[in-house]
């Protein structure tokens, strides 16, 4: 069982959104900036997490098809500044912050491989204090299943000691196109069922169950 090894993985690449910090709020109203712009409806935040996908460009391509992505990405960040200088919060998940601190304190190797624009991360994750807690961290990332395998090559990670957590089915399709462990959590964008469809290797709530794991190296 995956849950009574988790002592034995090294490397751990995270998703960012959904899975260690609580976004969708700033995401959503971002992506209703764009859809004003041009002419379309806005979406609540049930109807996001029911239509959102990623790679994100089928998504666009689907809402305001024919827009070009460099386009509509321009926009996008001027949404989620916005919504930055509005006052809206993006904190840290619930156990997050122990989570990594967790990790550190064991010597782990932390990554980042997220879709969230490379600058917006950037500014995010230091102004939640976490940068330090990752070796390297790969950002605006359109397909992930495109960099696994460098992320992988470049920073000599081996396969059977390397885990990718995130909270959507991209995430897991991710680590099993790098012939990786997949950790899915329900912290996220994406519920249980969605997640259960693409066979994660492990499916957890939260973070604390992993930590717990980790500390009792007992299975869930």
């Amino acid at each position: 069982m995956v849950s009574s090894r988790i002592h034995t993985y090294e490397n751990w690449i995270f998703d960012w959104s959904g899975t260690l910090v609580d976004d969708l709020t700033m995401v959503v109203n971002a992506t209703n900036h764009v859809l004003r712009i041009y002419g379309r409806p806005e979406i609540d935040r049930a109807e996001f997490r029911r239509r959102f996908r990623l790679p994100y460009a089928g998504f666009y391509e689907e809402v305001l098809p024919g827009v070009p992505l460099e386009e509509l990405e321009d926009h996008f960040r001027e949404g989620f500044a916005l919504s930055v200088a509005s006052g809206v919060q993006s904190p840290m998940l619930p156990y997050a912050m122990d989570f990594l601190r967790c990790l550190h304190a064991r010597g782990k190797r932390m990554f980042i491989l997220s879709s969230m624009d490379a600058l917006a991360f950037s500014e995010h994750a230091d102004e939640l204090a976490v940068s330090h807690y990752f070796e390297a961290t790969y950002a605006g990332v359109l397909d992930k299943r495109d960099q696994i395998h460098r992320i992988l090559d470049r920073h000599q990670l081996q396969n059977e000691q390397t885990v990718f957590l995130g909270d959507m089915t991209h995430d897991i399709e991710t680590a099993r196109h790098g012939k990786v462990t997949s950790i899915a959590l329900l912290t996220g964008y994406q519920g249980e069922e969605e997640l259960s469809r693409v066979s994660p290797d492990l499916l957890v709530n939260n973070l604390s169950e992993i930590q717990t794991l980790l500390e009792t190296n007992q299975p869930l």
